[in-house]
Order: C-alpha cells, then structure tokens, then sequence
C-alpha cells in the first residue's frame, strides 16, 4: 500500500511520472487528431460535392460524432494545464494569437452545419456551405502551424516550417475523412472519396518528407535526433503506412484503411513527441522533469486519470458502437 506520507514525497509506485504525463499528452493529442480528423476531412470533401443530397450524406457521417471528438481537445488542454502549467501559460502567451484563431476556426466549423440545415434557401446554404469548408480546412492547417512551432520553439507565429507542418496535417485529415467515409457511405460517393483518399495519402507523404527536410535545414539543434533509431523506424513506418493504405482504399477494404490512417496519426504525433523529447518547452528551456508539477498533485491527478480516462475511452466505444455501418441513403444531419 501507498501511504499518504510517501504520496507526498515519491512519486506513485515509483513509476517516471512526468514521462509517462509527456507521452499521455501526446496521446490525448493523437486521440483528437485522429477522431476530430475525419471531421475536418468531411468538412474539406464537402467542397467537392455538387449534389445538395450528397451534402446531406456527408453532414449526417459526422453528425453524431463530431462534438463528441472535440472533448479530447478540451482533455488535451486540461491535461497540459494540470501537469506543464508553466509551459501551458509559455505557448498561450508566445501563441495566443493563433490559439484564438483555432478556436474561430473551431467554432465556424461547429457553427456552420446547424445553420446550414436551418433554411432551404440556396444562398443561405451555399454561405454556410462554404463556412463549414472554410473552418474544416482552417482548423487543422492552425493545428499544424501551432504544433511544428512548438516543436522548433518558434517565437513567431508563422514559420516555414509551421506552414509545411499546416499543410501536411491538413492533408492527412483528407485522408482521415476519405478514409471515414468509405466506411459510412456507398455507391458513387463512396468511389470518388477513394479516389481522394488516394492523392491526399501521396501528398501527405511528401508533405511530411518535405517537413522533416525543412526541420533538418533550419533547426540545427534537432539534427543529431534525426539520426535515432526510433525517429528512423517511425520516418518508415509512415512510408509503409501510406502504401498500405492507399492499397486498401484501392481494394475497397475501408476497415483497414482507417485502421492505417490512425496508425498514421499516431505516428506523426509519435515523431513530433520524439523530436521534442526531453524537452516539453524548446524556447524556455524547459524539459519534462522541469516542468511538470510537484510530486503530491502530480499523484493524485495520476490516480484520477487511471480511473477517468478508461471511462471516457468505454464512452466512445459505446457511440461508435451506436452508429456504426453506413449510414441511409435518405438520411439527413438531423
């Protein structure tokens, strides 16, 4: 047993804490990127779509999801504040700017599918139309500019290699969403998002090599890491990944490549957390062990986490359970 003084002074059954915290955070980020992913790459392949009824078929995919996936940003910020809350008050200042700019973003995207549905009118719905594309692609490009700064501790908001690093996670919430929607819709729609799944997978592999080239020009101080074994076996797993899924997507087997494209998100997240290791904030010098709590909260939240966190992880098993196959033909966002 632990006592309460020991929980105090060492951390909970002597585990690495504050790496373990690193690697959750980076966790919770792949979860959001992953789920909310697909979302953004409906919202992108809305753009697509002519056919007021294809529209419909795209809103009702994500309608039911779409909130829901968003709850890991929120635990992805609850989790930085309550382990890293220096570097959580460092990236807000140094990048708030863009952090309002992913919220805007977040909201028109939210914003836009209700309001779409609320009339009939055709330049209302083109408006709100063009509203729900306009925050799907936005959002995650944000996400990746304020991601790849965080990892070379930019000072500035926009970087070259933030702006590679926006385009290549855009990309890959294309293949996300092309990859999802296989999955909920059928007939013609569904061959044409193969088809975009296809070029947005080639893309967002030469994105990421294009990405990982830039790091390596520009930030001197990363370029010992790129000769790791793990940086190394991650660089080929992504290749891989790619092959295998746009292979699947070209053999209509859907499962697997939503299954190649989390293993792909993951991957990314994985790579960016590796370059970042052991620091957690490059421009202040801080690294994990510096930066995270004392040990006291920092057990107490771990002890929450162990038991909050597979709740929230049954959660969503449940609502994918709940609505899983392809959706009606006739079926709407409401």
């Amino acid at each position: 047993m632990t006592s309460v003084g020991s929980l105090a002074t060492k951390p909970l059954f002597g585990l690495p804490l504050a790496e373990l915290w690193f690697a959750l955070l980076f966790f919770i980020f792949g979860m959001f990127l992953f789920l909310d992913g697909f979302d953004f790459g409906v919202g992108v392949l809305f753009a697509t779509r002519d056919d007021d009824h294809e529209k419909e078929q795209l809103l009702a995919a994500v309608g039911p999801f779409w909130d829901g996936n968003e709850v890991w940003l929120v635990v992805f910020g609850g989790a930085l504040f309550a382990a890293f809350p220096s570097v959580y008050a460092n990236l807000f200042s140094r990048y708030y700017l863009l952090m309002f700019a992913i919220l805007a973003a977040l909201g028109l995207r939210g914003l836009a599918p209700e309001m779409y549905e609320e009339r009939e009118d055709d330049r209302w719905r083109t408006l709100w139309g063009h509203s729900f594309v306009i925050g799907s692609t936005v959002t995650p490009f944000l996400l990746g500019l304020f991601v790849m700064n965080w990892l070379i501790g930019a000072t500035g908001l926009i970087t070259p290699v933030g702006v590679l690093g926006g385009v290549t996670v855009l990309a890959l919430t294309i293949v996300d969403g092309a990859a999802f929607l296989g999955l909920k819709t059928r007939g013609r729609l569904r061959d044409e998002m193969r088809k975009y799944g296809v070029r947005a997978a080639v893309g967002y592999l030469g994105g990421a090599v294009i990405t990982l080239g830039a790091i390596y020009v520009t930030e001197p101080g990363l370029r010992s890491s790129f000769r790791s074994p793990l940086i190394v076996a991650l660089v080929m797993l992504t290749a891989t990944l790619t092959g295998i899924y746009v292979v699947a997507l070209r053999r209509r087997r859907y499962y697997a490549a939503f299954v190649a494209t989390a293993a792909l998100v993951f991957g990314l997240v994985g790579l960016v957390a590796t370059l970042l290791f052991p620091f957690v904030d490059r421009t202040a010098g801080l690294t994990i062990r510096e930066a995270i709590i004392s040990t006291l909260p920092l057990n107490l939240m771990s002890i929450m986490a162990s038991v909050l966190l597979p709740i929230v992880l049954v959660y969503f098993v449940v609502l994918y359970s709940a609505f899983s196959g392809p959706i009606d033909m006739e079926e709407t966002y409401q």
